[in-house]
């Protein structure tokens, strides 16, 4: 994949160590990418992991987590995004547990796991422990992952009660993390309807994003103080660039007692994507004229040169040239909508298709 600065959705993030003096142990990292020089579907993951409390050099194992994932998922492929996420977790894993294992000071060193990878307009999650993804759509605020604490397996189990749960001893002992010695498997049920089971959540996964929606991954110190339904109204009647701070302030207003870490992506007005969709169409087009007229131009000299080797060098002898314009088709050539076609018939579990090979110059790429 290529690396790019422009993402194509709107990105927001923010992180705050809280009010009580402890270490930021949460980290972040969004990295936007194109899938070809010549395709080039854009992509966006977002990583957030939170180093566990209690466990020491938390916020290493948070780092390490955060890196290790980008940078593998940078180094593979779009094909199978699930397969890629869990390729890229379980490394993840097995280098925090192994830098635990060097360094007596980092002994038993943790960190929780939030990812969300939007390529094109599909929403791909996946997740370890009580870092959460959210979806914001149309006024409605869903939480597309499941904590893997021991109060949410009690709550499933309908051993304890949700108000039971609130101040529970156990409330954040986790049960799923990047660090342990037996690789983690990492959750890739994402909820959106009710009564859903485990298996219809997990074909949920490629969701298709609308214009307007806005993912959201945050650590513990925000959910912990504040409920889905304040941070809904906070998303939804605020600008987005405001989003995070208030969030955070929120949460320090009520004690901060937590580092609190917020990241939003947001799917940008119709009219934004179909500018760029019509300026990726006139420079594909633009290409192929002139590749076209080069070949053209090269053929004509050719056979300029040809005629001036075969003619007699009397001066009354003239060369003409043929005043018909070669016939030249564009079909074949890929347009943005053939690839969104092709992105949007593509079963969701199903791999993502690599680019068409077009007859282009093999140095030639589009801005």
């Amino acid at each position: 994949m290529i690396k790019t600065n422009k993402p194509h959705l709107i990105i927001k993030a923010d992180s705050h160590p809280g009010m009580t003096g402890k270490q930021n142990e949460d980290r972040y990292r969004v990295a936007s990418f194109l899938t070809g020089p010549i395709e080039k579907t854009p992509s966006v993951l977002a990583v957030l992991c939170d180093g566990i409390g209690g466990h020491r050099a938390g916020e290493v194992a948070a780092e390490i987590g955060v890196s290790i994932i980008t940078e593998t998922i940078d180094a593979g492929s779009l094909r199978k995004p699930l397969k890629a996420l869990d390729s890229a977790i379980r490394r993840a894993n097995d280098v925090v547990y192994v830098a635990s294992q060097e360094d007596s000071g980092r002994a038993g060193m943790g960190a929780t796991c939030a990812c969300a990878w939007v390529i094109g307009d599909r929403l791909y999650t996946a997740n370890l422990g009580d870092s959460r993804v959210y979806l914001l759509r149309e006024g409605n605020f869903f939480q597309l992952t499941t904590d893997h604490t021991w109060i949410q397996e009690a709550l499933d189990a309908g051993i304890i009660t949700n108000e039971e749960g609130s101040n529970h001893p156990n409330a954040h002992v986790i049960r799923r993390y990047l660090g342990s010695k037996k690789a983690p498997e990492p959750d890739f049920r994402l909820w959106v309807f009710e009564g859903e089971e485990d298996e219809d959540a997990i074909k949920n996964q490629g969701l298709r994003l609308q214009t307007g929606d806005v993912v959201m991954l945050c650590s513990d110190g925000l959910t912990d103080l504040a409920s889905d339904e304040e941070i809904r109204e906070v998303i939804q009647d605020n600008p987005l660039d405001n989003v995070p701070g208030m969030l955070i302030n929120l949460a320090n207003s009520r004690g901060g007692h937590d580092n609190t870490t917020v990241v939003l992506m947001k799917v940008p007005p119709v009219r934004e994507r179909v500018r760029k969709r019509r300026l990726l169409k006139g420079c594909l087009i633009t290409l192929c004229i002139a590749s076209i007229l080069a070949a053209a131009v090269f053929v004509s000299l050719r056979l300029w040169g040809a005629k001036l080797m075969d003619a007699d060098p009397s001066p009354s002898v003239e060369v003409t040239l043929s005043e018909t314009e070669p016939k030249h088709s564009f079909e074949g050539t890929p347009t943005p909508e053939d690839i969104n076609k092709e992105m949007t018939e593509t079963p969701l579990n199903e791999m993502i298709p690599q680019p068409s090979i077009t007859a282009w110059p093999t140095n030639t790429q589009l801005p």
